[in-house]
């Protein structure tokens, strides 16, 4: 049973709609000027009427002390992205820390909401952006930039060593894509662990890194696999320590540790940089590829080369063989002339030198006539 005659007869229930109005004039009362808050974006999105909507949140450690939902009118937000746009180089991103001036506003129907009317980008940049900044500013005075790039790649890269965690998903679509590949090459892969987020994973993937330098076997890449994530698992790869690691690697270092949107220091200081596992998968297969593709059509080249040289040869041989024939005695005869030599077998090719009396050979297709000259006309 429920119902109103359960309710003490003192007791006045509220209605919602009222109850939400006291809400509302506490809390906007609480705030009645606009005022400065600084948080995290947790997501973002933009919808057609040009309205920006946003989930704030605030983090301790890894726990989430505050969430709140927040908008940017399209009025405002269009005045506001073409400079932030420039401020930021790009637009409002997850992962970003705002200082942002709001209007805290209520709603029976939509909660609490914080309307943004203002976003500092001095702020937004953020310590980690201006830390990104030197790191990239003492690795070029220090030359390592474009270190990796002196180093020379295999034709053939088939020894790879792979830094990574053992169950990441990167690693393992990798594997299987290089596996598995259509046209059955075989790669030489051994996996280097390494933590590959969060705070200790710099000093993780250096250490993993140093490994495969005195690990006392040839490779010819290392390749270091992550597979995405939000900013602030990837902000590792922005470590300083870090990055002089895949400087200064005597073995080109290949990275995939995010999607497209994502670029870090890793990527500009290492041999070579790629969006995903897979598509690095892909690189080393297509190597060998394009190495086979050249061998066949070298075999076709030969092959057509030495039938031509054979052909040649055969012509050449026909060639000697006609001149042979033609030149034989015995084809001669054959056509109705005959051969006159004297008695030591010398072919006679006029009668000059001959007196009668002397004995001569008179030789025809199919015998030989021994005769004496009776006289000389």
């Amino acid at each position: 049973m429920s119902g109103p005659d359960f309710l003490p007869q003192e007791v006045t229930p509220l209605a919602l709609s009222e109850l939400q109005e006291r809400i509302k004039a506490g809390v906007e009362s609480a705030c009645p000027a606009k005022c400065w808050v600084q948080a995290e974006i947790a997501s973002i999105s933009t919808k057609a009427n040009g309205h920006c909507y946003l989930d704030l949140v605030e983090h301790e450690g890894g726990s989430v002390l505050a969430r709140a939902k927040a908008v940017i009118w399209g009025s405002r937000y269009r005045l506001l992205l073409p400079f932030l746009r420039e401020a930021l180089g790009g637009g409002l991103q997850v992962g970003m820390q705002v200082l942002a001036r709001v209007q805290v506003s209520y709603s029976g129907i939509y909660s609490l909401t914080l309307v943004i009317d203002e976003i500092q980008p001095e702020f937004t940049l953020g310590a980690a952006e201006l830390e990104r900044r030197r790191t990239l500013e003492k690795l070029e005075k220090e030359g390592l930039l474009d270190a990796q790039q002196a180093l020379s790649l295999p034709d053939l890269p088939y020894a790879l060593a792979v830094v990574s965690a053992a169950t990441a998903a990167g690693y393992g679509d990798f594997v299987r894509h290089l596996e598995g590949n259509a046209y059955g090459f075989v790669f030489g892969v051994e996996l280097f662990e390494a933590t590959m987020q969060g705070e200790a994973a710099p000093g993780s993937i250096s250490d993993a890194l140093q490994r495969v330098e005195t690990s006392g076997k040839h490779f010819d890449a290392v390749l270091l696999l992550r597979g995405g994530g939000s900013a602030g698992d990837l902000s590792c790869f922005d470590d300083y320590g870090l990055c002089l690691a895949i400087a200064t690697c005597p073995i080109p270092v290949f990275t995939a540790i995010g999607h497209e949107r994502d670029h870090h220091i890793a990527d500009r200081v290492a041999f070579r940089a790629v969006k995903t596992p897979t598509a690095l998968s892909d690189e080393f297969i297509e190597a060998f590829a394009a190495e086979d593709e050249r061998l066949l059509a070298m075999q076709s080249q030969l092959r057509l080369s030495a039938l031509s040289r054979l052909s040649l040869e055969e012509q050449r041989v026909r060639a000697l063989e006609e001149r042979l024939s033609a030149s034989n005695p015995m084809n001669v005869l054959e056509r109705g002339y005959s051969l006159v030599t004297d008695a030591r077998g010398v072919v006679l090719k006029r009668a000059e030198g001959i007196a009668e009396g002397d004995e001569i050979d008179v030789i025809f297709r199919d015998g030989r006539l021994k005769c004496i000259v009776d006289r000389k006309i």
